[in-house]
């Protein structure tokens, strides 16, 4: 199975990041392949950056339908989802959804840990979407900018940490669920940290489709 994996925004180093989660994820048999949103702002933090990158992330589900047998849309908004299921008769799937439906399984409660507060809104109205509402505990940001992430020796994974901590101590979730692609690389270190199951939506997405297609 080829499984592309579309960063809907324009910063290459993301989509290196994501690809590089989504590899090791992957079962043999399994081949993974990774598009740029060049047209896509450099980062997606909120629903006018999620407008501003659609048009570029749905031009390239078009373009490359004959590349993969299955799309993810990398981006915890799950950008443009909906409309990208029209545009191919394959399995498109967003990170988002699938991080939360994975630490959901079994009722378990979440916590989504995410990066500015200008995202909640749009997490929370997937969450109602998705029929996760009374198993998501909260949504929070740790107020940390998308492309902080991709800065060596930034502070920014240690305050992701700190608002883990906080959702731990104040919301007693069962799992964290990471909410940007800019963290695909975290999750191994934060469950080990904190002791609790951490879902990263690009090592999901990769799961999830890998069991669509056995169970077809």
């Amino acid at each position: 199975m080829r499984i592309l994996f579309i960063n809907p925004n324009a910063t290459v180093s993301m989509t290196h990041k994501i690809e590089a989660a989504a590899r090791a994820a992957a079962s043999p048999g399994t081949f993974i392949l990774s598009a740029t949103n060049h047209a896509g702002p450099a980062s997606i933090q909120g629903p006018a950056d999620g407008e501003a990158a659609e048009p570029g992330l749905l031009a390239l589900i078009a373009e490359r339908d004959a590349d993969a047998d299955a799309f993810v849309i990398a981006c915890f908004d799950d950008t443009g989802l909906e409309t990208a299921r029209t545009l191919t008769g394959k399995p498109v799937i967003g990170i988002g959804e699938a991080a939360m439906r994975a630490a959901a399984d079994g009722d378990r409660a979440f916590s989504v840990v995410t990066t500015l507060s200008v995202s909640i809104p749009v997490i929370e109205e997937n969450v109602r979407a998705y029929g996760l509402g009374s198993l998501c505990r909260r949504v929070r940001a740790s107020e940390v900018p998308v492309l902080a992430l991709e800065e060596p020796g930034s502070a920014a994974r240690e305050t992701v940490a700190a608002e883990i901590a906080a959702a731990l101590g104040e919301d007693q979730p069962g799992a964290v669920v990471l909410g940007c692609a800019g963290m695909a690389d975290l999750a191994e270190t934060f469950a080990a940290r904190f002791g609790v199951p951490v879902f990263d939506g690009v090592v999901c997405a990769v799961k999830a489709l890998e069991a669509q297609s056995r169970d077809a």
